[in-house]
Formats: C-alpha cells, sequence, structure tokens
C-alpha cells in the first residue's frame, strides 16, 4: 500500500511538474496567433516563474521576455503601417523585456549534466535585443517628453546597458557610435531631474567621457557638485573644464567664485588676473577684483584701485559707483571713530574733518547711484548716514521722506 501512495505520489509530482513545463509553451502560443490574450499569457508564465521545477528553466525567462516583446512588435507594427500605436503598452512592454532576457541568459550559460555549455536561446535572446535596441531610444524620448524622468532615464540606461552586454562584445550593437553618446547625455540628463544627485553625478561623470554636448555635461556636473558641497570635485572639474574648453568663461568664473566664497583670496586673484588679462575691458573682472581686496584682504587702497579701473569703463553702472563710494565711506566711518576716542579737542577736530572729506569724497558715487537705481536700499542708508554726518539737512529730510515711502 505505502509503495502504491509512493507511486501515485511521484505521479502528481511529475504531472505537476509536466503542467508547468507545458504552461511555458501555451504562453508563448497564445501571444503569436491573430489575437494575442498577452495578459492570459503573463499569467501562466508568472506561474512558471514562481514554480520550483520550472523557476530555474532559461526557456521560462525566454518565454516571460518573449510574451513583452511580441506586444512591443504588435504596437510597433501598427505604427510602422500609420496607424496609431498604444505607446504606453509598447514602451511599457518593451522596458519589461530586457530583465527577462537576462535571466534567461544566465541560465542559458549553466554547464548541462555533462558539464557542456549548450545554450539554447541565447542567438533568439541577441536577434531580439539587436533589432529593438534602437527602440529605447525613443522609449525614453517618449517619457522624456511625458516629463517621468525616471523612466525616461531607466530607457536610456538600458540602450546603455544592451551596449555593453558580454554576448555583443565587437558587433555592431556595442559600438560608441553617435546614437550611444547621444543616450549617455541624455540618461544624464533625465538622472539630474531626479533629486538622486549621486545617480546624476555618476551619469554625468560616465557621460563627460564623450565629446557629445561635453561642454554642457561639465556645466551640469558643477552644478551637481556645488549642489552637493563636494567642494573638492567642484574646484576639479572646474579646473578640467577651463582646460578643456579655454574660450568658455563659466568655468573662469566659477573657479573665482569658488575661491571668493572659501576665502581663499590668493588664488581669486590670480585667476582673476589671468581673466583680465584675456578680457581686459570687462568692468565686471575689475568690480570683483575691487570686492576681493575690499571685503577680503582688506585692502581699501587696492579696493579704490580697481573699482576705478571698473568705472572708467562703465561708467554709467550704478553698482560699481557704489562700490567706489561705499570704500571711502567706510574709511569716513573708522575714521569718525578713531575721532570720537580722543580726548584732545584739537587732534579731534582734525581727525572728524578728515572724517567728513571721506563722507564728501563717497557722496557723488552714491548720488550718482541713485540716479540710476532709484530702488537700492543701500544707497539711500548710505545717503542718509552721509548727510547726516555732512549736516545737510535739507537733503538728509529729503532721503529719509524716500526711504519712509
Amino acid at each position: 500500500m505505502k509503495r502504491i501512495l509512493f507511486t501515485v505520489a511521484l505521479c502528481l509530482v511529475a504531472s505537476a511538474s509536466f503542467a508547468q513545463k507545458k504552461a511555458v509553451k501555451e504562453a508563448q502560443s497564445i501571444v503569436k496567433g491573430t489575437a494575442p490574450n498577452f495578459d492570459e499569457a503573463r499569467t501562466l508564465i508568472k506561474g512558471a516563474m514562481e514554480n520550483p521545477e520550472t523557476k530555474d528553466m532559461a526557456e521560462t525567462w525566454y518565454a516571460a521576455g518573449f510574451i513583452e516583446d511580441q506586444q512591443f512588435s504588435n504596437e510597433r507594427t501598427k505604427q510602422i503601417l500609420g496607424q496609431q500605436p498604444n505607446e504606453q503598452v509598447m514602451y511599457t512592454a518593451l522596458g519589461n523585456t530586457l530583465p527577462y532576457f537576462l535571466k534567461s541568459y544566465e541560465l542559458d550559460q549553466k554547464p548541462n549534466e555533462k558539464g557542456k555549455v549548450k545554450p539554447k536561446y541565447t542567438k533568439k535572446i541577441k536577434d531580439i535585443l539587436s533589432t529593438n535596441h534602437v527602440y529605447y531610444i525613443n522609449g525614453g524620448a517618449y517619457y522624456f517628453d511625458q516629463r517621468d524622468y525616471q523612466k525616461a532615464y531607466d530607457f536610456f540606461q538600458q540602450y546603455l546597458q544592451i551596449s555593453d552586454l558580454p554576448m555583443f562584445e565587437g558587433e555592431k550593437v556595442a559600438e560608441r557610435d553617435s546614437n550611444f553618446m547621444t543616450v549617455q547625455f541624455y540618461a544624464a540628463v533625465a538622472a539630474t531631474q531626479l533629486n538622486n544627485r549621486p545617480l546624476a553625478i555618476a551619469a554625468l561623470e560616465r557621460a563627460k567621457g564623450t565629446d557629445f554636448r561635453a561642454n554642457d555635461v561639465y556645466q551640469y556636473l558643477c552644478y551637481e557638485y556645488e549642489q552637493a558641497k563636494d567642494s573638492v570635485n567642484l574646484e576639479k572639474t572646474l579646473k578640467e573644464g577651463m582646460e578643456k574648453f579655454p574660450e568658455e568663461k563659466y568655468y573662469l568664473l566659477s573657479l573665482i567664485n569658488n575661491y571668493i566664497y572659501s576665502n581663499r583670496n590668493e588664488q581669486a586673484i590670480e585667476y582673476l588676473n589671468t581673466a583680465i588679462s584675456k578680457e581686459p575691458n570687462n568692468a565686471q573682472l575689475y568690480d570683483v577684483m575691487g570686492r576681493v581686496y575690499e571685503t577680503g584682504v582688506k585692502d581699501a587702497a587696492k579696493a579704490e584701485e580697481y573699482f576705478k579701473k571698473a568705472l572708467d569703463l562703465d561708467p554709467e553702472n550704478a553698482d560699481i559707483l557704489s562700490n567706489l563710494g561705499r570704500v571711502y565711506y567706510n574709511q569716513a566711518v573708522n575714521k569718525q571713530a578713531e575721532a570720537n576716542s580722543i580726548n584732545d579737542q584739537q587732534k579731534y577736530q582734525e581727525e572728524l574733518a578728515k572724517a567728513k572729506a571721506l563722507f564728501e569724497k563717497a557722496m557723488p558715487y552714491f548720488e550718482k547711484a541713485h540716479q540710476i537705481n532709484p530702488e537700492a536700499r543701500d544707497v539711500m542708508t548710505a545717503l542718509r548716514g552721509i548727510y547726516y554726518n555732512l549736516n545737510m539737512g535739507d537733503k538728509f529730510e529729503a532721503i529719509e521722506a524716500e526711504m519712509n515711502k
């Protein structure tokens, strides 16, 4: 009796295994006909992928990929015939194909019971992936237009992944052609939209290895490093960009700003001198140099020298006017503070006169800046201080009234 029961159990196991293997073949069959049922096929193959008897069969995972490819092909055929395909269905199916085929390929490379590798599905997988390779670009573009940047990135990434597969080594699919470079770039751009800084940086670092829109790639990468507060890699990338694109102002000016914000004034001055040698008539560069000397180095004389050079080149610039006026104004305030600490009346009056002379020197620059830009609050504040210290009551009241509007 036990033997009979054991035999029956074996038959049941064999029957279940046979049923799952049959389901794998049936799933492929029902998507080949004129009225394919993809939902039914996916249900059948899902059971086979989970069943212990069939989940490690290369055929099971090939069938899963084949089902997705058939649905993709059905929609693509409509497109070829001038009909409107369901693009969401089409690209969803295409996006599902590669993971299944990769699993099938992996299982297909395993040695049999005799220790030999005899792949049955590798050629079919290669043929399908080669044919569909370019459509991953279309899928990425479709989702990019939909602003679904995660799916766009995934599709571009799958295109690149297929190119890198060992099965295609030495073949056309693996060529680093214009398509490959374009996809690298747009994969990186999509990654920058995902609020995933490490992913974006990795994608951009990869993309900068090609010449396609390299200047854009470097600038994107600088932005990502800046947002990540990675000053080491930001500086390194800015220097690389400056060397690679010597005519592009962005890198040099950004590097200067980086040095200014990190209080590395000597380096800022060095690179500003480089920039000025390239653009000796650029008022902005002299203005920036003036600010480095004013706020960083604390050298008022040098700051005055550079602000004057900037003003010679751009005499109607309100910012430069107020910058030069501020040099004199701050010196006046400091001189006034020194005077207030002196007990000797004669020396006090002498130092106070020097302070007033500096206020008078600052006044025309601030007045002209105010005339050009009447809304600048800092300029009005400086004028109020100047008029007060010079006992210019009417002008003081006028600027007060203007500020209180």
